[in-house]
């Protein structure tokens, strides 16, 4: 029954300036706020509704509560991000970018992961003095992630980024499986890198084997995640400059120099033996092939001379006086060929000239021909 605000009715209590029920008058502070308030209230309830509220009134206002009930389950979807929509909080369908419907609170809700968004974590480094995503240009170190054991047991301050996204294939794994995404890929990640690592030598890590490192853990932390189902996409993985620690850095450069100076003496000897060792080897040809021409020269000699022999001997058994005098003037012939010969003619007596230097002689012909 509504309140009667007549002359004669004196407010809701009975009578002007009657004391409320709350022992003030209409005059005297909250009560009369709060009867104010009622009174507009019904005022405006018979603007609306001068009739009164009756049972076609309810349902009118009632079914357009439930159309605008209705109506605010259309929400929209941005061009980065993929709706997922759920009911009674269980996950029931994907949707694209635009305007899309589910069921509206409480029944249904809708999640909007921006899968086209790419993020970066940090391992082993923090810009700006130690707080990430602070906008500094400095790096600080970060010991506890990255420092390394590697594969020939020294360890190494590796420092990494790893960009990733949502994979809008599985966004749904994203968002219901996992319950911290960042801090699960940052982990994984820093598992992987260490697996790697360790089986890694430090001088390979420092030069030539940083190029297979990348894309190794880039393809082993997916992997991981994927077994996860994390519903996330690594997109690339940045291996920073990797140093000893600060620590023994300078212990490590005398290291390398010492391993510098190593190879270079191996260098140069390996490059003294290169121009030794093929001159021995010559050397050692030519003896081998000149003590087989000797061989070789000596054993013709002697087959020679033992052939002569059987054909002397041949000759000596068919003529043995005839082969007896050319033997003994043949070795005459080599016995006096080069010997000083001087005849003298005992039987000439009173000769003009009693001998005769047969050296002397051939050696003023042999001038006088030359001249």
């Amino acid at each position: 029954m509504p309140w009667s605000n007549q002359n004669g009715g004196g407010g809701p209590w009975g009578k002007p300036g009657g004391q409320s029920p709350w022992g003030q008058g209409p005059n005297g502070g909250g009560s009369n706020d709060f009867e104010g308030l009622l009174r507009r209230g019904q005022d405006r309830l018979k603007r609306v509704a001068p009739g009164g509220f009756g049972g076609r009134t309810i349902w009118i206002v009632g079914i357009l509560l439930v159309f605008a009930w209705l109506g605010s389950g259309f929400y929209t979807v941005g061009p980065n991000e993929v709706g997922l929509n759920m009911v009674f909080g269980r996950y029931t369908s994907k949707t694209a970018p635009g305007l899309n419907y589910n069921w509206p609170f409480p029944i249904g809700a809708v999640a909007k992961p921006a899968v086209t968004d790419r993020n970066a974590i940090d391992i082993g480094f923090a810009p700006g003095g130690g707080r990430r995503n602070s906008g500094d240009n400095t790096l600080n170190d970060v010991p506890d992630e990255s420092l390394m054991l590697t594969g020939d047991q020294n360890i190494a301050d590796v420092k990494f980024r790893v960009i990733w996204q949502i994979d809008p294939v599985h966004p749904e794994d994203y968002v219901f499986d996992v319950r911290h995404p960042r801090k699960t890929v940052k982990a994984v990640s820093e598992s992987a890198m260490s697996e790697i690592v360790g089986h890694t030598p430090i001088q390979g890590l420092l030069t030539a084997d940083r190029s297979k490192i990348e894309p190794a853990a880039e393809e082993f932390i997916q992997n991981i995640l994927d077994r996860y189902k994390a519903g996330v996409k690594i997109l690339q993985v940045q291996l920073l400059p990797v140093d000893p620690p600060q620590q023994v850095i300078a212990a490590f450069k005398d290291v390398t120099v010492a391993q510098q100076d190593k190879d270079r003496l191996q260098n140069v000897a390996q490059a003294y033996a290169n121009k030794v060792v093929p001159e021995a080897r010559g050397n050692a040809a030519r003896i081998i092939q000149d003590a087989d021409a000797y061989r070789s020269q000596t054993v013709a000699e002697a087959r020679g001379q033992a052939s002569r022999f059987d054909q002397i001997y041949q000759s000596y058994k068919l003529a043995p006086d005839v082969t007896r005098e050319r033997l003994y003037l043949e070795t005459m012939e080599k016995v006096l060929g080069g010997a000083h010969k001087i005849i003298l003619d005992q039987k000439g007596g009173q000769s003009v000239l009693p001998y005769l230097p047969l050296s002397a002689l051939g050696a003023s012909s042999a001038q006088g021909s030359h001249k």
